[in-house]
């Protein structure tokens, strides 16, 4: 009996020991771990131990609780790779919970002023978890262009400049696709009805409209510019647009197109080859693409950058009174030192 007495004793210390220790973890998971809002990623294929370091790394407090609680909820078995921002007085259950359910936040990813695939796969790859190398890829591939029924030309037609809110952990796929669900999106019920008046495809309004955003960042004269290119489309005369040479020459940085220039062999080129180019020469802007459908009705064939450098433009009906304004922009230019 005594034996009995004495180990019933035992169990209930030991039990006791047990409560306490439970409640001071219970106790502690309670409070806040937080005193800010705290933002960090935890990168695909992170450990257990991997994922401690990072949170502890962004300022999270009670790592020590963190732990025991992510290891009674079972965190430590399956890590979630994603973009989590705690809000400020965030428990350690809180932590946990989110951890374990992956409720991550997305990424407000933005892209603009892009020319070719590689400088945008870059320029979204700096914002997420994805490898640009890997994006690259999969934007080249036939296979993607096929996806969306494009030509692989075009397959940079699908990124509107915008800024939209993409998982940080998302896969090229994913981020193609996200893609074209926001280009479908954009192609709304006004725009769709404004496209019949240009009699281009919608990849074919983006490519002139690529052309028109390298010509002017003049939200004002877009559409004017706009009216030069359907007009030269419609009478079929080659575009000669300048910014389609430094295209094909493969230099964003030349500030004066010259007639070697204009002689690059490339299907891009239009001053060798008539109608638009195979596809866009850049990521053209929202304004850029709604100028292009909202077009000016004129009879403008021409049209020359001023000799003030101000941004704006001369407009000609003719080619002679096209020459005497190129001429006085290339004096200008030369006075400049521009050569």
């Amino acid at each position: 009996m005594r034996k009995k007495a004495r180990r019933l004793r035992r169990f209930v210390g030991f039990m006791v020991v047990v409560a306490a220790v439970l409640g001071g973890v219970l106790w502690c998971a309670t409070k806040p771990c937080t005193s800010a809002p705290t933002e960090f990623v935890i990168p695909t294929g992170s450990n257990y131990s991997a994922l401690l370091d990072t949170i502890s790394s962004a300022g999270v407090e009670r790592l020590g609780i963190i732990d025991i609680v992510g290891r009674l909820k079972k965190l430590d078995r399956n890590p979630k790779a994603g973009h989590y921002v705690l809000p400020e007085g965030a428990t350690p259950v809180a932590v946990v919970n989110m951890l374990r359910s992956g409720a991550q936040k997305p990424v407000r990813v933005t892209f603009n002023n892009t020319r070719t695939l590689p400088q945008l796969a870059g320029r979204i790859a700096s914002q997420l978890e994805v490898d640009s190398a890997n994006l690259l890829l999969h934007l080249e591939s036939p296979a993607t262009a096929e996806r969306y029924s494009i030509r692989k030309e075009e397959v940079i037609g699908l990124f509107i400049p915008n800024t939209y809110d993409i998982w940080w952990n998302a896969s090229p796929e994913a981020i193609t696709e996200r893609m074209h669900r926001e280009w479908k999106r954009f192609w709304n019920e006004e725009r769709s009805a404004a496209l019949a008046r240009t009699k281009l495809s919608k990849m074919e309004v983006i490519t002139l409209a690529s052309i028109v955003y390298e010509e002017t960042k003049n939200v004002g004269e877009m559409a004017k510019i706009a009216g030069v290119y359907i007009n030269r489309l419609r009478r079929g005369m080659p575009l000669q647009a300048c910014p389609t040479a430094k295209y094909a020459v493969g230099d964003f940085t030349i500030k004066r197109v010259l007639h070697k220039h204009t002689q690059t062999p490339s299907p891009y080129n239009t001053y060798l080859h008539r109608g638009l180019p195979p596809g866009p020469i850049c990521t053209p802007s929202i304004a850029a693409i709604d100028a292009v459908l909202g077009y000016t009705n004129h009879n403008y064939l021409y049209f020359c950058a001023k000799e003030d450098f101000s941004g704006t433009h001369h407009f000609s009906t003719n080619l002679s009174q096209h020459n005497r304004y190129a001429k006085l922009y290339a004096d200008a230019l030369r006075r400049s030192g521009i050569r």
